[in-house]
């Protein structure tokens, strides 16, 4: 938000320069993202001089141009050719001197020294729109005979500059959104650093009925979305351009005057925070505002020309027949004032923020007045804006004020009753504070003390301060005025050593496994808990009924919380792709959140939630690509199965309580589970389906595993990861030549194999598989080696052979599988 620094003066007395002023609203929280001085000429008439014509001649090579010498008031005459038709010995007018720039639009002139038609020329004497004072460019600028020579043109034509401190606000300040709510903390701040200061508010007294030839009736039929709604009616106004201050303080803060009806309202919203509508008493049709919300389906025209489909949670603001606006968003296209409007009604409003917010974000739109609303307007302040917006009204546009105030305002909002403990504020703030300073601190805040004692006191918090309804939030508020970098650090640090929890155990591992990954071609990626419902559309595993929808959501891209890190990481895969970056190699740590409606307990709130850490990785695109030593080389499942298994060696986990089983999730086109034989799922990795990679318009093929922390972590809870030496006795390889159905996965001959054996048998690797002629129909052949070892003896054939034959009965018995 803008704020003008001779405009904030206006509310708050001070002596602070511009940098002094952004200091500090950036130390009570208000920060400023840049200082800028705005002229109201641009370049502020630098380097250009009231001169006097001394002589003016013929250019004896040109018809049209003159030589003249002009008299800078510096010295000596200036030789400068001029071109004007009404150049003349003895004027006094506005010469650019060398180095002066000059500006038109955009572009940016610099006067050097010339030559024109072989006579010299040192300098420039200027026309009204060569030095941005006016549109004339008929001749030079003749000034008065009592203009003095060498006064400088910025101080003859009294040229001002403001400066504009750009904020940003934070989206519990709705309190700062104007001038005046800049000005408040401003003067909190001097208050306690000793400045002399005041604020001030202008008077609305002079604001007064003079007739009532224009009522307009008012019923608001929905006061949950519209607490308080004010109006009153200004007849006989004249629409026309604005009067230069007033435009010159919209222009400063970037906007673009219209009308004076419309820069009033528009001033309103800027100077106090109270966004105002301006209807055209003719538009209103019945002579009656209805507050209310409409039939689902309802066409309706905004300002901008386009037409919208309304809501029934969309509150309107309508006349007795049809809608005219969009309550707190935006205007219709046929209600506002135009240039023909006579008569004006004034709307003063105070809208429910959750409301303007869904509205705002349903239609797509974010209007200066629903950033307000949306984060909450005083409620108390409309009638003063009127009030401020009629007067105003009646000085620029004329007319008389015809009716008295309409105000439906049924359940009056009250401030906020807060308790405040002395010595609990200091313990939270940190520092020894006395209590006249916090007294004088929450004064100037424009709280009130409504009870007090050496301990406690109760504090009435004004309703525009909708962020401080607590007592830390009013601490908060002390401490931001008493200023931060006051509050010392101490000179000791007490501290109590623990021994090492579960989350730091966590951490430490994650370090782990993020520094192996990155060494292995990994980058960490970081998504957004938030997501687009979109994305679980016809899932299973995920299935829409198990998210958790945010209640207010920002867009409907981030309306639910994600129930699996797959699709932030496709978003960054389709983000790279995009990018020239196909070939990547992504991990990312983070929560998942799921809801389950069938486990709720209205004792525990949360008991219908889940929230779990998970590890994502994604691969896509070629290992190895434009190498000379080596030919392109695609990635595959089977090196992300690598990462995988690499990382539960690394952590510890038990291949022999493990199984492989064939996963069902439907994000996959065909992938694993990875399983402890109780049932609790370690991971899961595949090839993500084609009705995914489609929705994200991927070409490659991108394969994703899922390993659930929360679980590996359990699952190793007892689990020592040591270094061992070489085993002294040798391990025995024997392969089998297996005919199995071809539903069998390789997954399950480790299954049954570790079941025969978990002592011995310390590894399973397929190494051939075929499929073809010489094979029954619906068979396969898969040539697997098992690898045997004895950590405290040579094994011996007798020992082997009955380890195998175990397996092989295993097999024949589960899996149907025959030796060939």
């Amino acid at each position: 938000m803008n704020i003008s620094y001779k405009w904030l003066k206006e509310y708050v007395d001070f002596d602070l320069s511009p940098k002094e002023v952004a200091d500090v609203l950036t130390s009570v929280g208000l920060e400023v993202d840049a200082v800028e001085e705005v002229q109201s000429i641009k370049g502020g008439l630098e380097g250009l001089v009231i001169a006097k014509v001394l002589t003016c001649e013929p250019h004896p090579n040109s018809d049209h141009m003159h030589v003249t010498t002009v008299d800078l008031g510096n010295g000596e005459p200036v030789q400068i050719v001029c071109g004007a038709p009404n150049v003349a010995a003895g004027q006094k007018v506005v010469v650019a001197t060398l180095g002066t720039k000059l500006y038109d639009g955009d572009e940016c002139i610099t006067i050097k020294k010339a030559k024109l038609r072989g006579v010299e020329s040192i300098g420039m004497i200027c026309a009204e729109d060569e030095i941005g004072i006016g549109t004339d460019h008929s001749g030079i600028i003749v000034l008065p005979e009592d203009a003095v020579v060498g006064t400088p043109a910025k101080d003859y034509y009294h040229v001002e500059s403001d400066y504009v401190i750009e904020i940003d606000i934070t989206p519990n300040r709705a309190d700062a959104c104007s001038h005046y709510g800049v000005a408040r903390d401003l003067y909190a701040w001097l208050v306690q650093n000793g400045y002399k200061t005041s604020l001030h508010k202008p008077s609305v007294d002079a604001f007064k009925i003079d007739n009532h030839d224009l009522p307009i009736s008012l019923e608001v039929l929905n006061t949950d979305a519209c607490p308080r709604y004010s109006g009153v009616t200004v007849k006989g106004v004249t629409v026309k351009e604005s009067p230069d201050w007033l435009k010159a303080k919209l222009e400063t803060i970037g906007l673009r005057p219209i009308n004076n009806i419309v820069d009033i309202t528009n001033y309103i919203l800027y100077a106090y925070g109270q966004p105002m509508h301006c209807f055209d008493v003719e538009k209103i049709k019945g002579g009656k505002i209805v507050v209310r919300t409409v039939d689902n389906g309802t066409k309706f025209i905004t300002l901008d020309g386009i037409e919208r489909t309304l809501s029934d949670k969309d509150l309107m603001i309508c006349n007795a027949e049809e809608p005219m606006c969009i309550g707190g968003v935006f205007g219709g296209l046929d209600s506002g004032t135009t240039e023909t409007t006579k008569d004006v009604f004034l709307e003063s409003a105070y809208f429910h923020p959750t409301w303007i917010r869904k509205t705002a974000r349903r239609h797509g739109l974010s209007t200066d007045s629903s950033f307000r609303f949306e984060r909450g307007v005083d409620p108390n302040g409309n009638i003063y804006a009127l009030k401020a917006a009629a007067l105003l009204v009646k000085e620029l546009a004329g007319g008389t004020i015809s009716m008295e105030i309409t105000d439906s305002y049924p359940k009056p909002i009250n401030d906020f009753i807060v308790d405040f403990n002395f010595k609990r504020a200091k313990s939270l703030i940190g520092k020894e504070i006395s209590n006249e300073t916090i007294k004088s601190i929450v004064k100037s805040l424009e709280m009130k003390i409504l009870e007090e004692n050496d301990e406690d006191m109760k504090l009435l918090v004004p309703a525009y301060r909708v962020d401080v309804q607590r007592e830390c939030d009013v601490v908060e508020d002390i401490l931001r005025i008493y200023g931060y970098n006051n509050v010392e650090l101490p000179a000791s640090m007490k501290m109590c050593l623990s021994i090492e929890g579960e989350e730091d155990k966590s951490q430490r591992l994650q370090n782990i496994v993020s520094e192996r990954l990155i060494g292995c071609g990994f980058n960490e990626i970081l998504n957004n808990s938030l997501t687009g419902a979109v994305y679980y559309e016809n899932l299973k595993t995920f299935s829409p009924e198990h998210l958790v929808k945010v209640m207010n959501p920002l867009s409907a891209d981030l309306n639910v919380m994600r129930e699996t890190l797959l699709f932030g990481g496709m978003e960054s895969v389709v983000r790279n792709a995009n990018h020239k970056n196909p070939d990547l190699k992504f991990f990312e740590f983070g929560n998942c959140y799921s809801f389950d409606k069938s486990k709720h307990n209205p004792a525990e709130t949360l008991s219908s939630y889940t929230e779990e850490y998970h590890l994502g990785l994604w691969l896509t695109g070629k290992r190895v690509s434009n190498s000379w030593a080596h030919p392109d080389e695609t990635m595959s499942v089977y090196e992300l199965k690598a990462y995988i298994m690499n990382i539960f060696t690394m952590l510890g986990v038990n291949f022999g309580n493990v199984v492989f089983e064939e996963s069902t999730n439907d994000i996959y086109a065909t992938g694993l589970a990875i399983k402890q034989r109780n049932g609790n799922l370690l991971a899961e990795f595949g090839i993500v389906s084609k009705d995914i990679q489609k929705k994200f318009d991927v070409d490659n093929d991108v394969f994703y595993g899922d390993i659930n922390w929360t679980h590996t972590l359990y699952a190793i809870k007892n689990a020592k990861v040591e270094f061992k030496e070489l085993q002294k006795f040798p391990a025995v390889k024997r392969d089998l030549a297996l005919l199995i159905n071809k539903d069998v996965q390789f997954a399950d001959i480790e299954r049954v194999a570790y079941q025969a054996d978990h002592k011995l048998l310390k590894e399973i690797e397929l190494f051939d598989v075929y499929e073809g002629k010489n094979l029954l129909p619906g068979k396969k052949s898969y040539a697997v080696s098992f690898w045997l070892q004895d950590e405290n003896a040579t094994l011996n054939d007798k020992v082997i052979d009955k380890v195998m034959q175990k397996i092989v009965d295993n097999l024949k018995k589960q899996l149907e599988a025959t030796l060939r």
